[in-house]
C-alpha cells in the first residue's frame, strides 16, 4: 500500500458524485461500479489513465487522520461548464479478512466509494502519473492483458488508440480474465463499450471466463492465451511489440506461467521479459 507522505497530496479538490452505475448484475457475488463525477476545478488537466487519490476523511481504525486509495480514470475526461469536468473511475467493492481473528471487514475506500448517493461530495487530489503510453511509432503492435478492475485504463487506452490517434496500423490485441461472465465489467452486454471498435480491422479482444467450479478458483486468463499462443508468442516476440498489464497480483504468477509454457521453459520467459524491461515495451499496473 502507497504512503500518503510519498504523494502530494496538499492541493486537494472536490468532487460531486452524480452517477453511481452497478457495472455486475445484481446476482453478482462481486460488486463493481462505474462513478461519474464532476470535478470543480478548471485548472487541472486530466487525462485517460491517470489516477486520483479518493481521500476518506478519518480519524480512521489505527489513528490515521485520512485513507486513501488510487483509482484509475476510466473515461476521456469531459468538459462540464465553466470550470468543471466530468471523469468516471471503475471501483470495486473490497473486503479483507483478519489474519488473526479471521474476521471479514469492509476495505474502507471501495465500501465508502460504492455507498455514496448522487450529490455526495468528497475530496480527492491528483492527478498523478500516465501507466499507459502509446507508442510513437502507429505501425507498433500492442499487446494489453486485463484481470477484473484491470479493464478499466484499458477503455481509455483503446479510444485514445482509435479515437484520437486515426488509422493504428499495428495489432490491437486485448485479453480480459474474470472468474464468471457476470464479472465481465465493461465487456458485459450492457456495458460493451468495446464494441465500438470490433470493426476496426486491427483490433481484437478476447474474454477469459473461469471453467474451474469453486468462485475462489484462478481465473482462465492462461486458457484464453494459450488458446491463441502462437500469435501471442509471436507478437513478444516482435521488436516493434508493446505490452501492456493490469489487475490484482495474481495476475503476475498466471502469466508467468502462460508466458513460460509459450518459451519452452521459465529461464527462457525471463531473459525474454527483462528484454522487454529493458526496451520500456513491457509496462505494468499492478495492485
Amino acid at each position: 500500500m502507497a504512503n500518503l507522505q510519498d504523494y502530494d497530496v496538499s492541493e486537494r479538490f472536490g468532487a460531486k458524485l452524480l452517477k453511481s452505475m452497478p457495472i455486475t448484475p445484481s446476482q453478482a457475488e462481486e460488486e463493481v461500479r462505474d462513478l461519474t463525477l464532476q470535478i470543480e476545478n478548471g485548472k487541472k488537466e486530466f487525462k485517460a489513465g491517470q489516477s486520483v487519490a479518493v481521500i476518506v476523511p478519518g480519524p480512521h481504525e489505527f489513528g490515521n487522520e485520512d485513507h486513501f486509495r488510487f483509482y484509475t480514470i476510466a473515461s476521456k475526461p469531459r468538459k462540464a461548464g465553466k470550470d468543471k469536468q466530468e471523469i468516471n473511475i471503475c471501483v470495486k467493492r473490497c473486503y479483507y479478512i483478519d489474519d488473526y481473528s479471521g474476521e471479514k471487514y469492509n476495505g474502507v475506500a471501495s465500501n465508502y466509494l460504492c455507498d455514496l448517493e448522487p450529490g455526495s461530495e468528497i475530496t480527492m487530489a491528483g492527478p498523478y502519473g500516465l501507466p499507459f503510453e502509446l507508442p510513437d511509432d502507429e505501425n507498433s503492435d500492442i499487446l494489453m492483458i486485463g484481470l477484473g478492475t484491470g479493464i478499466a485504463p484499458f477503455r481509455a487506452f483503446v479510444r485514445q488508440i482509435y479515437d484520437e490517434h486515426k488509422g493504428w496500423k499495428g495489432k490491437v490485441r486485448l485479453f480480459y480474465g474474470a472468474r464468471t461472465g457476470l464479472e465481465m465489467l465493461y465487456m458485459n452486454d450492457e456495458q460493451d463499450d468495446f464494441t465500438n471498435y470490433y470493426d476496426q480491422e486491427t483490433f481484437k479482444a478476447f474474454k477469459a471466463v473461469s471453467p474451474r467450479p469453486h468462485w475462489d478458483d484462478p481465473v482462465a486468463l492462461d486458457y484464453a492465451l494459450e488458446e491463441r499462443a502462437e500469435e501471442v508468442w509471436n507478437m513478444v516476440l516482435d521488436p516493434k511489440t508493446h505490452v501492456y498489464v493490469a489487475g490484482l497480483d495474481p495476475i503476475r504468477k498466471i502469466l508467468d506461467d502462460a508466458f513460460s509454457k509459450m518459451a519452452g521453459s521459465k529461464e527462457k520467459w525471463t531473459r525474454r521479459k527483462a528484454e522487454l524491461v529493458a526496451g520500456k515495451r513491457w509496462t505494468e499496473l499492478i495492485y
